[in-house]
Parts: structure tokens; sequence; C-alpha cells
């Protein structure tokens, strides 16, 4: 039998692993303290999370938030894949590459760039700030997200299906909805998600667009903890971490399921193309 040898890369990620979860390790441990500071840990309690519950307020900012992440993620998820299959089919390669980069560049850039950005904008053109101001922010940082999640699945397609289908006589619209976009389904799921979680914990573009009644779960948090340490805090973040581990979770089986569908596919067409023979 052959000794497994020790690898020191593996004790590089658990060395990695520890320093990002150690924190939110310590922060969700003392959600349950019944002293009230993170100071020492006195005994175990729910009344900090009994508390979440019994603030109407922070429920409606919670609401809110989610209502934000979602409509947003939507938007622009359904923007940035048009975007993306628009960059994907331009024919010149010096312009795919030039449009290309003004994607990155949001990416690239930092929020509080963004955030000025947008308040000079609307202030200029006087629009009011509060809930459609932050959603259209949200939209706006998330598409170039979506764009790069989606390109990839893009390049791996196989341009000749789209051949075929314009030869049986498909229009535009057929091959866009029978080709192109079952083909590239887990890039477009895989912006979603990544266009939701950062909607759903952006600060620094929302701190600058949020107005007077309406704020987000991250500037919500942001100000209480200016006021003091509150338990209250931690359990809320506790909720939220638990909240955003589902969704991985979720999307993790999502691609499961879409694998195995793939296995099964190609398994089945194998299993037809030997049958013919």
């Amino acid at each position: 039998m052959k000794k497994k040898r020790f690898k020191w890369s593996n004790l590089y990620l658990i060395f990695v692993f520890i320093v990002l979860y150690a924190p939110i390790a310590f922060l969700i441990f003392y959600s349950f303290n019944d002293g009230g500071t993170m100071n020492s840990f006195t005994g175990f309690t729910l009344d900090n999370y009994i508390s979440v519950f019994e603030d109407t307020r922070l429920i409606g900012i919670v609401l809110d938030t989610l209502l934000i992440a979602l409509l947003s993620s939507l938007l622009a998820t359904t923007i940035g894949t048009f975007g993306a299959i628009g960059i994907y089919f331009l024919k010149k390669r010096k312009t795919r590459n030039t449009v290309l980069s003004f994607n990155n560049i949001l990416l690239v850039s930092p929020d509080v760039i963004i955030g000025a950005s947008f308040l000079i904008l609307f202030t200029f053109i006087g629009f009011r700030l509060g809930f459609t101001s932050v959603l259209l922010s949200h939209v706006a940082f998330s598409i170039p997200i979506v764009v790069l999640m989606v390109l990839p699945k893009l390049q791996e397609m196989n341009d000749t299906m789209i051949k075929a289908a314009r030869d049986l006589g498909a229009n535009t619209w057929q091959v866009l909805t029978k080709v192109i976009l079952p083909s590239i389904t887990p890039g477009i799921l895989a912006g979603y998600f990544m266009a939701f979680t950062y909607s759903l914990d952006d600060f620094a573009v929302t701190f600058f667009v949020t107005g007077n009644g309406f704020t987000t779960l991250a500037v919500e948090i942001y100000s209480r903890a200016r006021q003091g340490v509150s338990l209250e805090i931690n359990a809320l973040s506790a909720l939220m971490f638990v909240f955003a581990l589902i969704l991985v979770v979720g999307y993790y089986f999502i691609q499961q399921h879409n694998l195995t569908k793939k296995q099964k596919s190609k398994k089945r067409q194998h299993a037809e193309a030997v049958g013919m023979r």
C-alpha cells in the first residue's frame, strides 16, 4: 500500500478557511450570549433572535432589502444576458474587446466612485432618492457581473447548432429560445445568484443613493453598529449567513441536477447512435 503523502497545500487551505470563517463563527457564537456584550459569554439565550423578530422596523428593512435584491437581480440578469449575447455575436473582434473592456471597468471601479457618480447623476436630474434610485443603482452594477457569467457559456456553445436551426427554417426568436438560451442556462443562473448576493450585501453604493425613509439591511446594520455593540445585530447577521448558505446549497443542487441531465442526454444520444448502426 502506498502511504499518503502530507500536502502543504491542504494545510494552507485549512488555514485560509479558519481565517475566513473564524470571525463569522465568533459572531454567531455570541449571538446566543445572555450577557448583552461580546466581552464574555455568560449564558445561552434566544432573546437576541426574539428581539430581531419583534422589531417590526427591522423586519420591514429586511423585506425591502430582499425585494431590491430580487428585482435588481432579475432585471440585471435579463439585460446582462442579452448584452452578453450581443457582445458574443459582434463580428469585429476589436469592437467586441472594446465593449467587453467597458463592461469590465465597472467591475474594477471602487464602489465609492460608483455610488458617488449615481448620487451626482440623480441629484443633477432631480431624481428623488429612495427605493427606485437604489433599485436602478443595483441593476447597473449587477449587469457586468451577469455578462461575465454568461459569456463563458456562450463560448462553450456549439455554433453549428445555430446554423443547423437556421437551415431548418428557424427564425431569430426560435433560435434564441430553443437553442441559445437552453445552452447558456447554467451561466444565466450563476449570473442571477451572483447579482442577488451582490445586491443583498451592498453597502457603499446604497449608502450614497438611499434617501430619507428608505434604507437597506447593510446600511441599517452600519448605522446601528456605530451606536454601540448590540447582540441583536449578531443575531440578524447569523440569520443572513444561514440564508446565504441556503442559497449556495440550493445553487449547488441546481448545478448537480443540470449536470445529471446533460449526462443522461449524452448517454441517450450515444445509445441512439449505437442502435442506428
